[in-house]
């Protein structure tokens, strides 16, 4: 005969079960600002025979440089990248993801990298926390600007 199984055993067998089927539940929370170059090259572009000539080329174009307004910038949700100018000729380059709770940014309005999810506020020139609730700033992506051309770096 087989002894029932006690209250103990149940809920260790819960928890056990649980914490298997939990595995990585939320461990990307803080890498969210940051996805992987090699998933969002791969999604955009149409085979990895163009990702190579793109990067041989100094990477895809995402924007003219007057498609950029001074004091101002551009969000391009599909790319989850927004290109600022906060000086006339300079560009600077952000994640769009929030580093709140990993919203896309959607504006950029006023010297500042707006999230329409919380309210959070970067600052145009270095990604800094201008409002809250966000804590760290949005991560600098690598940008070249080659004539009037911005591509990713």
């Amino acid at each position: 005969m087989t002894q029932p199984a006690t209250r103990r055993t149940v809920l260790a067998t819960g928890a056990a079960a649980l914490a298997t089927g939990c595995v990585g539940c939320g461990a990307d929370k803080d890498k969210t600002s940051q996805p992987a170059a090699p998933a969002s090259a791969t999604s955009e572009s149409a085979s990895p025979a163009a990702d190579t000539s793109a990067a041989a080329s100094g990477g895809k174009e995402l924007a003219e440089t007057s498609d950029i307004p001074e004091g101002g910038g551009k969000v391009f949700k599909d790319r989850k990248i927004v290109v600022t100018q906060p000086k006339k000729g300079e560009f600077k380059a952000f994640s769009a993801i929030c580093t709140h709770q990993g919203c896309t940014v959607n504006r950029v309005t006023d010297g500042t990298i707006d999230c329409p999810c919380h309210g959070s506020k970067f600052h145009i020139a270095d990604g800094s926390v201008a409002d809250g609730p966000a804590t760290r700033p949005l991560p600098k992506k690598s940008i070249k600007v080659e004539g009037n051309s911005i591509r990713l770096g």
